[in-house]
């Protein structure tokens, strides 16, 4: 097969007969590519941390004589009826993480029900018709059908999941599914090459190769795993070209991935999406590496990849909070594969990031969880040098200005997220997973956001379809931006933000840029937004500066030019400004705004679990009303805590 010509930073690195150098062997047999130990080297497993193997197979004895999940035909056609995915989903990820946690807990002690329990689950995987997330199928554009057409398989990031989640199971109990269940190893390949491998060499129109030039987290997600499935579990002799070209257009889909990459390694989908984008590319390299005993390894040659490795510290606002662009969370699960991150800053010799990756495990939490696959769980459970790792600080850089995105983040000091921190973005409504959020900020004091980016709710049809941003969390009207003449944003790359100026000092981290970009607004001339961190003896202040310009409104009302504000917390407003009491105890900060301008509070109540873990239950906008105005200033600064404020 002729595959698509395209020479990226690791073809550079790779050579350009990367084909020809994989059929001259450079991949090491199928029996010990993954770099995982399999079950019978019983020095490894039980070198395992006692909290994580204890609290493992804690919760796999909870799922033993219970019925396994059964993600039924009338949940799938929700997508197509009332837009609902969550529900056949919850099912399809719970069947898959009782089947890793079975894995481990056979690994860990090579008991047979373990065992038996393994063959049931993958037998459930074997028989299920589709492993593409019915959301993303394209059966009903293809055949009109609403359940999965069986014989055109969709390979999406589902299928991705089931068929790596297969090969690390094959890897790591390969032989005791022999000795127990003769013939199962071969049903797993023969849907391997059925639902995965086939189509991903003959059907190289997926929209995820990026061939368009859209590269997204799909690639290296779904790449990776069709990566560790091909080296493991095409093995038989016949078999070698089929692994060797399957190995070269995952590499020629990952250069393309890696060549989208900014230089300062920065994620337009937000650090959120970091884990299943630039993480996944460099887990997928990782294990590439392995696979060719380091003759392929890039992650520390490609300032890309060094560069992303620091993007989740340079992300952090403090505790479990996070910057949370496009659709991520600020406050994301504890449960990340903070293995993944330490790995990769072993393998950069990226300190800082190795010491935050560190600092996240806490006394009495497992290491590595099964909610981010089975791959994550086994190479976090068997990594030595992440299980050693303690007593380590997270680095909280002073300054973090990322260009590609047009992202800074600053607070007072570096190492500590004590007092006020600020963020704002430029960039573009075009973006992955994009909000329309040009100009938008955060702040936060004591790293607890205070004026904040809601996130998103549960994915449904609507989230990724033609009503995207009729949810109201995408638009910019939820946003800290304005309103001008009751234009909110629109969405689309050409909406962007334009001269964009980033000034860092000692005193004071601030970002300029010009926001009439990003809208439609009647008579808009231009709308100047400064955003600073000013940095004093007596504790830093954070300043919003806007000045527009409008033309002179014609006969009839002037629709209204609004300042959003949106709040997580109590809020007391005042003649002047508003006293404003965070989340999680830390110290209230006064806002004020200069000129006195009428403020309004919307309440928004909140019922999306993905918002009320984060908020509680509700966020409260204010509304500044500048319509007879040019110019408004916002400063954010700590104010003195109450006895009440503490009780």
């Amino acid at each position: 097969m002729v595959t698509q010509a395209f020479a990226g930073p690791l073809a550079g690195l790779f050579g350009a007969d990367r084909a020809t150098a994989l059929r001259r062997g450079i991949l090491r047999s199928p029996a010990d590519s993954l770099p995982v130990p399999t079950a019978e080297d019983r020095h490894a497993w039980g070198a395992v941390d006692p909290v994580s193997a204890e609290d493992l197979l804690a919760r796999a004895e909870r799922d033993l004589g219970s019925p396994w999940p059964l993600p039924l035909a009338s949940l799938a056609a929700r997508v197509h009826r009332d837009g609902d995915r969550e529900e056949w989903e919850s099912l399809a990820f719970e069947r898959q993480r009782r089947l890793s946690r079975a894995t481990a807990a056979a690994a860990l002690t090579l008991e047979g029900r373990w065992i038996d329990e393994v063959a049931d689950g993958v037998v459930l995987l074997c028989e299920q018709s589709s492993w593409c997330w019915p959301a993303h199928d394209d059966t009903l554009a293809r055949h009109g059908a609403v359940l999965a057409t069986v014989d055109d398989p969709f390979l999406d990031l589902g299928a991705g999941e089931v068929v790596g989640q297969l090969a690390w199971i094959d890897r790591v109990l390969g032989a005791r599914l022999d000795e127990r269940y003769p013939g199962l190893r071969a049903r797993i390949r023969r849907e391997a090459r059925v639902r995965v491998i086939d189509p991903f060499v003959t059907r190289r129109d997926w929209h995820w190769l990026g061939l368009d030039g859209d590269v997204h987290n799909w690639n290296p997600w779904i790449h990776g795993n069709v990566l560790v499935a091909a080296l493991q579990l095409l093995d038989d002799p016949p078999e070698e070209a089929l692994r060797a070209e399957v190995t070269d257009l995952v590499v020629e889909g990952l250069d393309r991935y890696v060549a989208s990459l900014p230089d300062d390694g920065a994620i337009d989908e937000g650090y959120s999406y970091w884990w299943n984008g630039a993480c996944r590319a460099l887990e997928a390299l990782d294990v590439l590496a392995f696979a060719t005993d380091g003759r392929w390894d890039a992650a520390a040659s490609v300032e890309a990849l060094r560069e992303t490795v620091a993007f989740p510290h340079r992300s952090h606002l403090g505790g479990d909070w996070y910057l949370n662009l496009a659709d991520g969370q600020a406050r994301p699960t504890r449960e990340q594969p903070w293995h993944a991150l330490h790995r990769a800053a072993r393998r950069v010799g990226d300190d800082d990031a190795r010491r935050h990756a560190a600092a996240q495990r806490r006394p009495g939490e497992p290491l590595a969880t099964e909610r981010e696959g089975l791959g994550r769980l086994l190479r976090g459970l068997t990594d030595d040098a992440w299980q050693g790792d303690t007593a380590a600080t997270s680095p909280l850089p002073r300054d973090t200005w990322l260009p590609s995105t047009q992202v800074l983040l600053a607070r007072e000091g570096a190492g500590t997220a004590a007092g006020a921190a600020l963020a704002i973005k430029g960039g573009h409504n075009g973006e992955h997973h994009n909000h329309n959020d040009v100009g938008s900020f955060v702040v936060a004091v004591d790293g607890v956001p205070v004026l904040v980016d809601a996130g998103r709710p549960t994915y449904t049809a609507e989230t990724f379809g033609p009503r995207r941003y009729d949810i109201w969390t995408m638009q910019s009207t939820w946003h800290n931006v304005p309103e001008i003449r009751g234009a909110a944003q629109p969405a689309g790359a050409g909406y962007a933000a334009s001269v964009v100026a980033c000034d860092v000092t000692d005193e004071r981290s601030a970002l300029a840029l010009e926001l009439a970009g990003a809208y439609e607004a009647p008579g808009l001339v231009s709308w100047r937004r400064e955003a600073a961190l000013e940095r004093g003896a007596r504790g830093a202040r954070v300043t919003i500066d806007d000045t527009w310009d409008l033309e002179p409104w014609g006969a009839g009302d002037e629709p209204p030019t609004t300042v959003r504000l949106l709040v997580a917390g109590r809020i007391e407003l005042r003649d002047d400004g508003a006293r404003i009491v965070p989340l999680e105890g830390a110290r209230p900060v006064l806002a004020r705004w200069t000129p006195a301008v009428p403020a309004t509070l919307v309440e928004r109540p909140l019922t999306d679990p993905l918002l009320t873990e984060v908020w509680g239950g509700a966020l409260t906008r204010i509304d500044l009303l500048v319509t007879e105005h040019r110019n408004l200033r916002v400063t954010v600064e700590l104010d003195a805590a109450t006895e009440k404020d503490r009780r």
